[in-house]
């Protein structure tokens, strides 16, 4: 696997040694690593049976017309096929796209080995799912207590032993590392030093800020906030005046004040998933459709929830239903059985869909999420269903 000057990956200009000078402020900085495997699912199935997906356009998922892609291999993404499509639109757009039942199974195996690899160079991991966590290695366990060399290492060792290829970030905060990886993808490595960071940052798009999704970006362009270096020129109280304490939390991200550590084996009490969508979704059968991607992420989340990336399951399940005017119901049930499967997930989101009826109103997004975490295996009998 080659390093990221010569693949063409470039680490971020006048960053490529980020924590190696001998600075005093750059020993003190924290250093924080994201690790994001390349279109995981997809990349196993190319591995795994190279004479059939080698190469090739696939999309790991349900088949059409009622499946939903999970994941897509980067031959495919081109053509705009992308995880959470609707199977019959991604077949439309690409011809000549293979379809792959997913594995899950093998999947959480390749993650437990990927982990195991992480945890070689620090134990302050934060997983986000099974192919992406962030790293605290400010402090590592081996090697120089450099952000930079340590995360070509990780990456050098996920492909000697695996065959996959994976993207990092390195930046002072979570927010700067996990879109520096965005900006390598794929197989690429990009770093961000603290005092270039602010540069970084103006240079963003408004939609790649955390927490900013299709319908605040619209209106952050409204107001004329197209990028990072307009969200860093708007005073906090406008901003607070248009989006309440989100705006504040949107000024601290534009001027590098993201001080969240990485949590490692944070004892969840609710796994969960949503999406925000551009336009009103007004069709039970749509929303369904919808459910699907955001069932299977809660799925995979659940996958590594548990102390050292252990899988957990829940009795309860929750979805979330945000109309067009901004209000919010929850449907609720609880079981005897934990559960964690999608399937089982989307059997649920089916029910609270339907019961006591389908939303009177169309939705602007749609959210489910998992609590009363246990990480043992339970038997028994649903309970009824209980509404909130």
């Amino acid at each position: 696997m080659s390093e990221p000057e010569d693949t063409g990956k470039a680490e971020t200009a006048g960053a490529r040694r980020a924590g190696d000078g001998p600075g005093e402020k750059e020993k003190k900085a924290r250093r924080i690593l994201h690790v994001d495997m390349d279109a995981f699912y997809a990349s196993i199935e190319q591995r795994d049976f190279p004479g059939k997906y080698a190469g090739e356009p696939i999309a790991v998922g349900g088949d059409p017309p009622k499946g939903v892609v999970k994941a897509a291999s980067y031959e495919a993404r081109p053509h705009g096929v992308r995880s959470a499509q609707p199977a019959v639109e991604a077949d439309r757009q690409c011809p000549g796209l293979i379809f792959v039942p997913p594995r899950m199974e093998v999947y959480q195996e390749e993650s437990r080995r990927i982990r195991e690899i992480l945890h070689r160079y620090t134990d302050i991991i934060e997983p986000l799912s099974l192919d992406e966590a962030y790293l605290d290695v400010t402090d590592p366990k081996k090697g120089p207590p450099s952000g930079t060399l340590i995360a070509r290492r990780i990456r050098e060792e996920i492909y000697e032993e695996t065959g996959l290829t994976a993207s990092a970030g390195v930046g002072p905060s979570k927010f700067v590392a996990k879109v520096a990886t965005g900006q390598g993808k794929p197989d690429g490595l990009t770093v961000i030093r603290p005092e270039d960071q602010l540069d970084f940052i103006a240079g963003l798009p408004i939609g790649d800020f955390h927490g900013i999704g299709p319908v605040t970006e619209e209106k952050m362009q409204e107001i004329g906030i197209e990028t990072g270096a307009d969200l860093q020129e708007t005073s906090e109280k406008t901003l607070r005046r248009r989006f309440g304490k989100r705006g504040g939390h949107f000024k601290r991200l534009a001027m590098g004040e993201d001080d969240r550590p990485v949590k490692p084996d944070r004892e969840r009490k609710s796994v969960g998933a949503e999406r925000t969508f551009s336009e009103d979704i007004s069709e039970p059968k749509e929303m369904l459709s919808r459910l699907e991607p955001i069932a299977g992420r809660v799925s995979s989340r659940l996958g590594s929830a548990g102390p050292e990336g252990t899988p957990v399951r829940g009795r309860t399940v929750t979805l979330k239903l945000k109309s067009h005017d901004h209000e919010v119901s929850t449907r609720q049930t609880t079981l005897r059985r934990a559960v964690r499967s999608e399937e089982d997930l989307m059997r649920l989101a089916e029910r609270l869909l339907g019961r006591p009826h389908p939303p009177e109103e169309p939705v602007r997004l749609l959210g489910l999420s998992v609590s009363s975490l246990t990480g043992r295996k339970e038997g028994g009998e649903q309970l009824e269903l209980d509404f909130d």
